[in-house]
C-alpha cells in the first residue's frame, strides 16, 4: 500500500470519554456524496450538560460515532468523519457552546463595523451565497445546524452560512453593496485592518532542503480568543484534512492546513482589495474545497479560481510535500497570477504582488515605509536573507513572534511587526485597537508527510492580552466589552491527524 493510500485508509476509534473534555462520538458514513441531513437520533442536549450526561448522550446517537474532541494548550482538538451531513453534524454536536459564543462575537463585531444589521446579512447569505454553494457544503451546513440545534441552540441556516462568511461579507460584499446604493459610513470601517504574517520557503534556503511554512493570524481580539480549534476531517471524499479553524465554519478561514495528498497551505490577505462578484462561489466554500480535493499545486489554483467571487481576496502561499515545490498564487478578481519555484522563499504579509493587482483592484501605496504591510514585507526578506540555509521550524517559531519595526529600527511590538499588536500602537484610523497576531502554526515536508503541525494559541511572541484592564485604559472599546475576553498565550503544541485525547 502506497504512503498516500495508507493515509486515505486510515480510520480512527475511540472509546466513549467523560473526562478532561475528551469525548467519542460518531457516525455511520452515507453512501452517496450529498445526502440530506436526518433527524437526530438523541434527544435534544442542553449546553450545560454535565460530561457524564453528555457521553451517555452521544453513546445513544450512531451520527456520532468515530468523532471526538479533546483539549490540549488551549486548543481544542475535534475529529469528524464520514458524509457531509454527519461532519456537519459531529461539528455542530461537538462545538455547539463554542459556535453559540462565537456567534454572538462576530454577529455584534459585524453590525457594529459596518452599520448593516444581522437582517441584511441573513438576506445575502440565502439570496446571494446560497445558490452557488454546491451540493455537498450545502449538505455540510444544514449539518451544523443540526447538530447545533440538537444542543438547543437556535440558530437557522442563514444565521449559519452568514456567520461562515465573515471574512468576506462585511469587508468586501458591503463595500461593494454600499457604493451601489450610494451609502456613506460615519466613519472608516475597521476591516481595513491588514490580516497575518506567512512565510513558505525550501531548496537552498532551508536547513534541510525541505519546504518549511508558517503564518500567523491577524485579526480582532474577540476573534482571536475563539480561534483555537484544530480539525482533523477525515471526509467520504477527497483528501484528509488537518487544520485550525473557527468554531461553526467549514474552511480554516485565516487558512492553514495540509492534507493527505502532502499539499500545504496558507496565505495573507491582499491589503486595500476592492472587488465582488455577487454571481461567484462564495470564498469560503473554495477554500475549504480547494483544501479537501487539490492534489497538486496545480490543481489547487484551478479550484480557487473557478467561481472566484472577489471575497477575502488572499496571497495564497502553497507547498507540495511531494515534489518540493512552492508557490504563491495571488488570487485578485479580474487578476491573478501564479510564482512557482524549487529553490526560494515566498512571504506574505498583506501586500498585493501584481502590479495588475495592485493598480487596478487596489488603492495600496507600495512605497509607503510606515505601512504595516510594506513594513513586515521589508522584515521577512531581512529574516530570510540571515538566515537563508538555516531555515527549519525552530526558526519559523522564532520568525512568528518577532517584534522588529523596520520603520523605526527598533524593537517595539506595534502593527508593523511581525507579531502584530495593534492595541499597543497611538497609529491609525483606530488607535489602541484590541487586534493583531492571535496565533500561529507552523510545519514543514517531513511533518507533513505524517500530517503534522505544530500550533500556538495566544500572540506567538508569548505575551497575553487582558480585556479587563485594556478596558478601563481604552473605553473607546467598551462596546466590544460584552463579549472581549483574555487572550492567553499557551505554548507551542504539536498535533497530528487521527490523534486522540489518550496520547496527550
Amino acid at each position: 500500500m502506497s504512503r498516500l493510500s495508507a493515509r486515505l485508509f486510515f480510520v480512527v476509534a475511540l472509546p466513549v470519554v467523560a473526562a478532561l473534555g475528551a469525548f467519542a462520538l460518531g457516525t455511520h458514513a452515507a453512501r452517496a456524496r450529498g445526502v440530506a441531513p436526518t433527524a437526530a437520533t438523541s434527544a435534544r442536549l442542553p449546553l450545560n450538560a454535565s460530561p457524564a450526561r453528555v457521553a451517555s448522550a452521544v453513546a445513544r446517537n450512531p451520527r456520532l460515532k468515530g468523532a471526538y474532541r479533546f483539549t490540549d494548550n488551549g486548543w481544542i482538538y475535534v475529529h469528524l468523519q464520514g458524509s457531509p451531513a454527519n461532519i456537519g453534524y459531529q461539528h455542530g454536536y461537538l462545538l455547539a457552546p463554542e459556535i453559540a459564543d462565537a456567534f454572538k462575537a462576530i454577529k455584534l463585531e459585524t453590525v457594529h463595523n459596518t452599520h448593516h444589521s444581522w437582517a441584511f446579512f441573513r438576506s445575502a447569505a440565502k439570496n446571494m451565497l446560497w445558490p452557488h454553494i454546491p451540493l455537498e457544503y450545502q449538505t455540510e451546513l444544514k449539518g451544523i445546524v443540526a447538530g447545533i440545534n440538537a444542543r438547543g441552540v437556535k440558530l437557522d441556516l442563514w444565521d449559519i452560512v452568514a456567520f461562515n462568511a465573515f471574512s468576506e461579507l462585511p469587508g468586501y460584499y458591503v463595500p461593494w453593496y454600499d457604493a451601489r446604493h450610494q451609502k456613506r459610513d460615519p466613519e472608516p470601517p475597521t476591516a481595513a485592518y491588514d490580516h497575518c504574517s506567512a512565510f513558505v520557503a525550501t531548496g537552498d534556503w532551508t536547513k534541510n532542503h525541505q519546504i518549511v511554512m508558517a503564518h500567523n493570524n491577524w485579526t480582532s481580539y474577540l476573534e482571536g480568543e475563539r480561534w483555537k480549534i484544530i480539525f482533523d476531517i477525515q471526509p467520504e471524499h477527497g483528501y484528509r484534512i488537518l487544520m485550525d479553524g473557527f468554531p461553526g465554519a467549514i474552511a480554516s478561514d485565516d487558512d492553514f492546513g495540509i492534507n493527505s495528498a502532502g499539499i500545504m497551505i496558507t496565505e495573507t490577505t491582499i491589503s486595500d482589495f476592492h472587488g465582488w462578484n455577487p454571481n461567484g462561489i462564495p470564498e469560503f466554500v473554495r477554500a475549504r474545497e480547494a483544501m479537501q480535493y487539490a492534489n497538486s499545486i496545480a490543481s489547487y489554483v484551478k479550484i480557487m479560481n473557478e467561481g472566484n467571487n472577489g471575497g477575502y481576496a488572499n496571497d495564497w502561499l502553497l507547498g507540495d510535500e511531494k515534489t518540493g515545490e512552492i508557490a504563491r498564487f495571488e488570487e485578485g478578481l479580474k487578476y491573478t497570477k501564479l510564482w512557482t519555484t524549487k529553490n526560494g522563499y515566498f512571504v506574505g504579509s498583506n501586500f498585493p504582488s501584481d502590479p495588475d493587482v495592485t493598480k487596478y483592484e487596489t488603492t495600496f501605496n507600495p512605497n509607503d515605509l510606515s505601512n504595516s504591510a510594506n513594513a513586515r514585507h521589508l522584515r521577512w526578506k531581512q529574516l530570510m536573507k540571515e538566515y537563508k540555509g538555516k531555515i527549519d521550524t525552530q526558526l519559523a517559531e522564532k520568525f512568528e513572534g518577532d517584534h522588529y519595526d523596520t520603520f523605526e529600527k527598533k524593537i517595539d511590538p506595534d502593527e508593523r511587526t511581525l507579531c502584530g499588536h495593534l492595541d499597543l500602537s497611538p497609529r491609525g484610523a483606530h488607535p489602541f485597537a484590541p487586534f493583531g497576531a492571535v496565533q500561529s502554526k507552523v510545519t514543514d515536508s517531513r511533518m507533513v508527510e505524517h500530517m503534522e503541525l505544530i500550533a500556538h494559541l495566544g500572540h506567538p511572541c508569548g505575551e497575553s492580552f487582558y480585556a479587563k484592564p485594556f478596558l478601563k485604559a481604552h473605553p473607546q472599546w467598551d462596546w466590544e466589552a460584552p463579549v472581549l475576553g483574555n487572550m492567553l498565550a499557551y505554548p507551542w503544541t504539536q498535533f497530528h491527524s487521527g490523534e486522540e485525547a489518550a496520547a496527550k
